[in-house]
C-alpha cells in the first residue's frame, strides 16, 4: 500500500523540487523559452539561455537573476558547440537541456520557395541535433535529462505546414532515438507535443491571408493558454518525464493520429485550392527572423 501511494504521489502529486537544477534553454528570447526560463528561475533552478534576439534575451536573463546567456544561431554547429561549452562552464555543469528553438513559415509544396524548407530544417532539425550533440556529454549521467520541443504537427499534418510538420516529426524521431542511446548512462529524454499555444509563433504562423482562406478562422483549434504548457514542461524537467502534452486532448490525439489526420483531410477541403494559390505569391515572415547563413542544400539545375 505504501509503495502504491508513493507511485501515485510521484505521478499526480506536487512535482519534485527543481531548486538548484542547472538547465540550459534554447530559443529563450520569447514565447515558450522565455516563459519557461522565468518560471524555472522563480522556482529555484539555475538557468542558462541562448537565442538570436539579443535585446529580448538580455531582458529574460535579467529577469532570471542575471542568468548567463549568449547569442547563438542554432543552425551553426561550431557556434552551438562553443556557446554551450561556455554556458555549461558558467553553470558549473548541466542537469538538463531544453531544445526549444524553432521557426515556422507557410510553404506550398508545389510552387513554393525551397529555401523555406531548407531554413526550417536547418533551425528545427539540425539546430536540435547540434544542441543535443553539444549538450549531450554534459547530461549523460544519472539525473541528466534532455527535453525536446516537438509539436502536435509531428503527427497531424496541415496544408501549407509541410515544412514545419516534417521538421517536428524529425525532432520526434531524434528524441526517441536519443532516449535509447542514452539509457545506459542513466540520463532520460522527453518530448513535448503542443497544439496552438498563445505565443507570437501561433499568431504569425496562422496570421496570413492564405491560412485564413483555408481555415476560415485564425487557427485550427482554439488557442490554448501558455501557462499549462509551461507547468507541464517544469513537471517534466523535475520528473524527467518521457512525454509532455498541452492542452490535455493532445495526448489521446497522438494515440489516434490516423483518425485525426482523416478529420483534417475531410474538414479542410473547400479553401485549400485558393489558399495554396495565395501562398505562392504571399510574402509571409518566419515566426522568428533568421540570420543570413549559407545554403546547405543543392539547388536543382
Amino acid at each position: 500500500m505504501k509503495a502504491r501511494s508513493a507511485r501515485w504521489l510521484r505521478r499526480f502529486g506536487s512535482p519534485p523540487d527543481i531548486e538548484g537544477r542547472r538547465i540550459l534553454v534554447t530559443g529563450a528570447a520569447r514565447g515558450i523559452g522565455a516563459a519557461l526560463a522565468r518560471q524555472l528561475h522563480a522556482h529555484g533552478a539555475r538557468v542558462a539561455l541562448l537565442g538570436i534576439e539579443q535585446d529580448l534575451l538580455a531582458q529574460v536573463a535579467a529577469d532570471c537573476g542575471d542568468a548567463p546567456w549568449r547569442y547563438c544561431d542554432v543552425g551553426d554547429p561550431s557556434q552551438v558547440e562553443r556557446v554551450i561549452t561556455a554556458l555549461v562552464s558558467e553553470l558549473g555543469g548541466l542537469d538538463a537541456v531544453v531544445a526549444n528553438a524553432g521557426i515556422a513559415r507557410q510553404l506550398p509544396l508545389i510552387g513554393g520557395d525551397p529555401a523555406i524548407l531548407e531554413e526550417t530544417l536547418t533551425v528545427n532539425v539540425l539546430g536540435v541535433y547540434y544542441t543535443l550533440r553539444a549538450a549531450g556529454p554534459h547530461i549523460a549521467h544519472a539525473g541528466g535529462y534532455a527535453l525536446l520541443v516537438s509539436s502536435l504537427a509531428a503527427a497531424i499534418h496541415l496544408p501549407l505546414a509541410g515544412a514545419y510538420s516534417a521538421s517536428k516529426a524529425a525532432v520526434d524521431a531524434l528524441g526517441n532515438t536519443l532516449r535509447i542511446e542514452l539509457r545506459h548512462t542513466g540520463a532520460r529524454v522527453g518530448i513535448a507535443y503542443f497544439a496552438e499555444l498563445d505565443t507570437e509563433m501561433t499568431g504569425r504562423g496562422f496570421g496570413t491571408e492564405a491560412a485564413h482562406a483555408i481555415l476560415g478562422r485564425d487557427t485550427v483549434s482554439n488557442v490554448a493558454p501558455l501557462g499549462p504548457a509551461i507547468d507541464g514542461l517544469e513537471r517534466a524537467l523535475a520528473r524527467r518525464s518521457r512525454r509532455v502534452v498541452s492542452p490535455y486532448w493532445v495526448g489521446p490525439l497522438l494515440w489516434f493520429r490516423g483518425i485525426g489526420q482523416w478529420a483534417v483531410d475531410t474538414t479542410l477541403r473547400s479553401g485549400v485550392a485558393s489558399g495554396v494559390e495565395i501562398a505562392r505569391t504571399e510574402v509571409a515572415p518566419y515566426t522568428t527572423d533568421q540570420p543570413a547563413r549559407p545554403r546547405r542544400l543543392r539547388r536543382p539545375a
